[in-house]
């Protein structure tokens, strides 16, 4: 199934686009590159400000960065998806990238779970205030699986198949 997967990827126009030309790789890396600090930038300051830091802004002031991370995550879905296609064979046999995965899922479900679980809490949460020890766990665990979403994807080159 992943073979077959790999052969339909490398062969639509997507992934021969990827191949196309190395300025294409290069120029979609560095799109990559900016998508990711939108991202861990929004949403990383975020959750600081959550877990303690900053106090002295208000968390909805913060929280209204969120949709700059959003379009970096959008951006890094669909640079990712380039390179998954251009060269499939370098991603689905990578343990960091099936990591990296993992990560985004467990991110994903923490997002879930933020936003029907805890986030009306943090609406109360004034200037020079702490967040419930529930929203600060929730904070840092995002955090720790951003980062390890961006660890790993560093390691994706230092682990090709």
């Amino acid at each position: 199934m992943v073979e077959d997967f790999e052969m339909w990827a490398r062969a639509t126009d997507w992934g021969n686009f990827a191949r196309s030309s190395q300025w294409v790789w290069a120029t979609t890396e560095s799109i990559h590159f900016i998508g990711l600090s939108l991202l861990i930038g929004a949403v990383g300051l975020f959750d600081l400000r959550l877990m303690g830091m900053a106090k002295a802004i208000p968390v909805a002031a913060i929280h209204r960065l969120i949709p700059v991370g959003i379009v970096g995550y959008s951006t890094n879905l669909i640079t990712g998806s380039l390179f998954l296609f251009g060269y499939p064979d370098q991603y689905l046999y990578n343990r960091a990238f099936q990591f990296k995965m993992f990560f985004m899922a467990l991110a994903g479900l923490n997002i879930l779970i933020f936003y029907s679980a805890a986030f009306r809490k943090t609406k109360e949460v004034g200037p020079g205030e702490n967040a419930s020890v529930q929203i600060r766990l929730i904070a840092g665990f995002s955090l720790f699986l951003w980062l390890a979403v961006l660890t790993c994807g560093r390691l994706l080159t230092f682990y090709r198949p």
